[in-house]
């Protein structure tokens, strides 16, 4: 979106509102999915524009839902404990000491830190996890053959929990956390998470804010969009290689299951959810087809 007019610039502001308006109408009664992964994140403080950005969706009539993840932060605290923490496929072993700690990161410290800077900026947040009305039923995770430990992945999302905020002035903030049908605790990724939410919920748009700028092309140049063959396409021939294709993969899922549309988007650029919503996009715009 364009530079903010000054107050003594009637004219600019309404040129500025004219340019998006036609974005507005689109997303209008529209949800939005925004997943803040851990390396994006700033300190969570009041003058988070991250939370400012969220809030001005909600007051324009959009439906915005955050899925946070934590993994640096995680790492950080677990450190500090002295747990050793070992991964396989990106994924972190999770035992029963490792799964408290996770808890406390993601459903305490970093959960309330955004509903506070979301509330702070004007906004009315509430922070769930998968626990709460049984949101995020989770099955355990392998990888090869190895056991994981608390790993899960999304087996249901139970939209009837989100739908009640559809018609609030509510906006909701989910840590990655699932609850098994034995009432087992799971560590589930963080990407895996908004993927199957935004699927749940039918999204218009399912923006996964992270620290890279998009999917590039074999010249390191940002691609602006894609379809969905195209990405697998990219993926297959090793354009789409290494941290990237687990994202593209959470995208495709997405899209398979009723989003619109998905967006890889640097969430270290200052108001990348404005810049991908009301003007031409500001990342890697992945559709169906």
């Amino acid at each position: 979106m364009s530079a903010a007019p000054s107050q003594a610039d009637p004219a600019s502001k309404a040129a500025v509102l004219a340019e998006a308006l036609p974005y507005l109408r689109r997303y209008s009664g529209q949800t939005v999915l925004v997943k803040y992964g851990g390396h994006a994140m700033g300190n969570g403080d009041n003058g988070d524009p991250f939370a400012r950005d969220i809030v001005l969706l909600k007051q324009v009539g959009i439906n915005p839902i955050v899925v946070h993840g934590g993994g640096p932060q995680i790492g950080q605290m677990l450190q500090r404990l002295g747990i050793k923490s070992s991964f396989i496929d990106g994924l972190r072993v999770t035992d029963g000491e490792t799964m408290e700690v996770v808890e406390m990161v993601l459903a305490g410290t970093i959960n309330k830190q955004l509903v506070a800077a979301i509330n702070a900026a004007g906004g009315c947040a509430i922070g769930l996890s998968g626990k709460d009305g049984g949101l995020i039923r989770a099955r355990k995770l392998t990888r090869n053959g190895s056991d994981l430990g608390f790993v899960g992945e999304p087996e249901r999302i139970e939209d009837r929990v989100l739908a009640t905020f559809r018609q609030s002035d509510i906006i909701p903030v989910i840590a990655p956390i699932g609850v098994g049908a034995d009432g087992a605790t799971y560590n589930i990724n963080a990407d895996t998470v908004a993927g199957a939410v935004a699927a749940a919920v039918k999204a218009r748009r399912f923006l996964l804010l992270t620290d890279v700028a998009g999917v590039l092309d074999g010249e390191k140049r940002l691609i602006p969009e894609l379809t969905a063959a195209e990405a697998r396409r990219l993926i297959a021939q090793g354009t789409i290689s290494g941290g990237m294709i687990p994202k593209v993969e959470t995208c495709l899922a997405a899209v398979d299951g009723g989003v619109e549309a998905a967006v890889i988007v640097d969430g270290r650029v200052p108001h990348a959810i404005l810049l991908e919503l009301f003007t031409e996009g500001a990342g890697t715009l992945i559709r169906g087809g």
